[in-house]
């Protein structure tokens, strides 16, 4: 009878833990659902921006502290719901608040939805996949935490990664909160100032029947510059690998203290 009870138990436990991980899920779904059913995806779009720009830039101007906190809870929520229109939001930004401000509000609104989706993914999988990861994906996560600030950094800064997949695959990686959040921030004010100065300068476009593409915004040369800084980043890891290696601390286990 005891051991049918703590099957019982053991069962019930899995069962909740399975359902907990589950729960922040079905809700995204629900959400995205929800936000395509009712077609708000149509919003962000250079079209509507240009049927409504007159709309937006009166109502900024009459709101200077709620335009921007609805700026980033917006920017926040289609990160989550609508990943690829990140580069969108901010040529708003900028559109709406100018180079500065529209760098501010979206690298702060860009943060708080990609660490939304990291801590979904943390939740959901994150925990059991690295539970059961194999030796190759732990020497993965080993490498990457040695100088997780640093990777976090150059995976925002190069914008060949796509965004979603910088937001999650921190998750399965064993990434801290803190350093997720700080490599994000900073990583992407770069590229994030870049569309925001195209956003201040497209009232000409938008007043033409010019279509918008963004393909032109990063040019070969910002491309090479942001690529440049990255490899600076890296910099510091090779120096601290070789520093290790010279002291003879590599491939060592650390010390516990214990006897």
């Amino acid at each position: 009878m005891q051991g049918n009870d703590e099957d019982g138990s053991v069962t019930g436990a899995a069962r909740q833990s399975l359902l907990s991980r589950l729960i922040p899920l079905a809700l995204l779904v629900i959400a995205a659902v929800l936000f395509f059913a009712l077609e708000l995806h149509r919003y962000f779009t250079f079209d509507a921006l240009r049927h409504n720009r007159e709309f937006l830039i009166s109502w900024v101007a009459g709101h200077p502290v709620l335009a921007p906190a609805i700026h980033m809870a917006v920017y926040a929520t289609a990160i989550v719901l609508l990943p690829p229109t990140g580069a969108f939001m901010t040529v708003v930004g900028g559109f709406l608040f100018g180079p500065a401000g529209g760098t501010f509000y979206s690298v702060i609104g860009a943060t708080c939805g990609a660490t939304a989706l990291f801590l979904i993914a943390r939740h959901v999988l994150g925990d059991r996949l690295r539970r059961r990861a194999g030796p190759a994906l732990r020497g993965i996560q080993d490498g990457f935490q040695e100088s997780e600030l640093i990777y976090m950094f150059v995976l925002r800064l190069i914008p060949l990664f796509p965004f979603w997949l910088v937001n999650i695959a921190p998750a399965f990686l064993g990434v801290r909160l803190r350093t997720f959040v700080i490599g994000t921030f900073f990583g992407i004010i770069p590229g994030g100032f870049v569309f925001a100065l195209f956003g201040a300068g497209i009232g000409s476009i938008l007043d033409s029947s010019q279509d918008v593409s963004l393909k032109g915004v990063l040019t070969p040369e910002i491309v090479a510059g942001l690529v440049g800084l990255a490899c600076l980043a890296l910099l510091g890891v090779g120096y601290k690998k070789l520093k290790a290696r010279r002291s003879g601390t590599v491939g060592r286990p650390p010390s516990t203290g214990l006897r």
